[in-house]
């Protein structure tokens, strides 16, 4: 009844004294790459309510690639202004923090999507219809697959250019969520960007009716988990009374220092306080694809189409993984002792889950969809160094893996078949002598995946054991190395299948792209042998940005 009463007295002195109200002091320029993403989205929708069809796809294209582009340049200025180091500090009334890893890890969210609208935007791979190119996404999404309605909209020439405009959302969406300082703003940052990602992965030209299953088991799917994190969010708001990380933080670490009257009941319970954390947690462990929260994974990611399913599985990772370290490092530092076990089993089975079943894909999708989640649990092995090394060098294997990742599934949209892509293993053998070219930049990709010396691969699965290791994580290297050399196998297979078996009369062709695509797949490539070769650099970056505010 008092608390009651003391809601109610806060509600009448409001009321009450309405000039004293303070308004909210927003930063806007520490906050300018989300709003320039943001505001191009919203300037996309409108371009797609009063732009002519006949010009929407290049007005769309030019609109995006300026608004990433000066995104990113605005994390280029933040950073060289010190608002990654010496000026980190919390913005946005205590909301987004602006410092070294939101940084970062907005700067790489921000390049691959940049890279990943080139494959959006690709119209040369399928042949003409109607005398009119056409892209992979449905002429007609809201038509029946198949019926008279998308036949006449594939007739007409239809392209469906609002999937830019819902890429910048999850683009927004996605720079938000490893930055968010509270838990409010990650529940939000949250279906910001998981609700364009359910729409995108429905809207496959070919294989509609796999398409739409996909996006429906992504949706269902993700509904449960956000469920899951936001029962979590309310738990961890009754334990601590606010849903601030510092807040939490302070509470976790000195117990509650002045009891709010209508949750002097819960605070200071450590029951809430563990299970609350538990169901965040199993939030992220979702979005980051790991084990036993995976089962998504696979059927989302042979049933978008391959340009989303690129983007998704390399910026969703970036996202999610930024959001669980900020997470684990700045909210739950003071129960280091009861988390760290729980995720050196939930690593060691996502290390080996996913090699071990990746073996038997015969869908070169699907097979590169376990191979995500492999290199998931490798992640998970610097997340639980609990050190600055163990920060940055997650850092830096999400930067280049998401490369690799994007490169790889542009390279799958080239091989093709009467019925789109040929994504059957079966049907890429010999695909070294029918295009050399095309095969050795695959295999490039899947060195890297590998973890191959003198690929990023084998720099980024260095960085994260070696902060394992010193953290007093030996075992689970060793686990990891032996998931690596598992995985390696089923990487070799598909390069041997290519290479040295002989190519079948009725097998695919390979597709001549448009420039977009090619300059996507020559980034991937050359990020792969740069972060290779010389990775020193960029693993001093991600050690400059390894350290999260307070």
């Amino acid at each position: 009844m008092s608390s009651v009463a003391s809601v109610h007295s806060l509600w009448t002195a409001a009321a009450g004294a309405p000039g004293k109200i303070p308004g909210p002091h927003i930063e806007y320029a520490q906050l300018s790459p989300t709003l320039i993403v943001l505001g191009a989205a919203v300037l996309g929708i409108m371009i797609e309510a009063f732009v002519p069809r006949r010009s929407r796809y290049y007005s769309q294209l030019l609109l995006s690639l300026v608004a990433l582009a000066a995104a990113f340049a605005a994390v280029i200025g933040l950073a060289a202004a010190g608002f990654g180091s010496s000026k980190a500090h919390v913005a946005a009334m205590g909301a987004v923090a602006v410092d070294g890893p939101a940084l970062f890890l907005q700067g790489t969210i921000l390049l691959v999507s940049l890279i990943a609208v080139f494959t959006f935007a690709e119209r040369r791979l399928d042949p003409a219809a109607h005398g009119r190119h056409v892209d992979s996404f449905a002429a007609q999404p809201a038509a029946v697959p198949g019926g008279e309605a998308e036949q006449a909209a594939v007739k007409a020439g239809f392209t469906t250019t609002e999937v830019f405009p819902i890429l910048l959302f999850a683009v927004g969406g996605m720079l938000i969520f490893p930055a968010a300082n509270d838990l409010l703003t990650l529940f939000v940052a949250l279906e910001v960007f998981s609700l364009p990602l359910y729409i995108l992965c429905a809207l496959a030209r070919r294989q509609r009716l796999l398409s739409q299953e996909s996006a429906l088991k992504y949706f269902l799917l993700g509904a449960f988990s956000s469920a899951f994190l936001l029962f979590g969010v309310a738990l961890l708001y009754g334990y601590a009374g606010t849903v601030t990380y510092s807040g939490i933080a302070e509470v976790v670490s000195d117990g509650a220092k002045q009891i709010d009257p209508a949750l002097a009941g819960t605070m200071s319970n450590d029951a809430l306080l563990l299970i609350g954390g538990a169901l965040v947690l199993m939030g992220l462990l979702f979005k980051v694809g790991a084990v036993p929260f995976h089962m998504w994974t696979p059927d989302v990611y042979q049933g978008a189409p391959t340009p989303v399913t690129g983007f998704m599985a390399a910026a969703t990772k970036v996202a999610a993984f930024g959001a669980l370290l900020r997470v684990l490092y700045v909210v739950l530092p003071g129960l280091r002792w009861d988390w760290r076990p729980v995720m050196w089993g939930v690593a060691i089975i996502t290390m080996l889950g996913g090699a071990i079943v990746a073996i038997t894909q015969t869908d070169i999708k699907r097979l590169l969809a376990y191979s995500s989640i492999a290199h998931a649990g490798f992640i998970l092995a610097g997340v639980i160094a609990t050190s600055k090394d163990g920060v940055s060098s997650v850092l830096f294997y999400l930067g280049a893996y998401s490369f690799v990742t994007l490169g790889a599934f542009a390279v799958v949209t080239l091989v093709r078949d009467a019925g789109g892509e040929a994504t059957q293993l079966s049907k890429w053998a010999g695909l070294g002598r029918r295009s050399p070219l095309v095969a050795a930049v695959f295999a490039v990709f899947l060195l890297a995946f590998a973890g191959i010396p003198l690929t990023s691969g084998f720099a980024g699965k260095f960085a994260v054991f070696k902060a394992a290791a010193q953290s007093g994580a030996g075992w689970l290297v060793v686990v990891g190395v032996i998931s690596s050399a598992i995985a390696a196998f089923f990487y070799i297979r598909v390069i041997v299948l290519m290479f040295f078996n002989e190519p079948k009369a009725e097998g695919p062709t390979v597709a001549v792209p448009s420039p977009l695509t090619s300059t996507a797949i020559a980034i991937g490539v050359t990020a792969t042998l740069v972060l290779g070769l010389a990775p020193q650099y960029f693993l001093d970056l991600a050690g400059h940005a390894g350290v999260f505010v307070r």
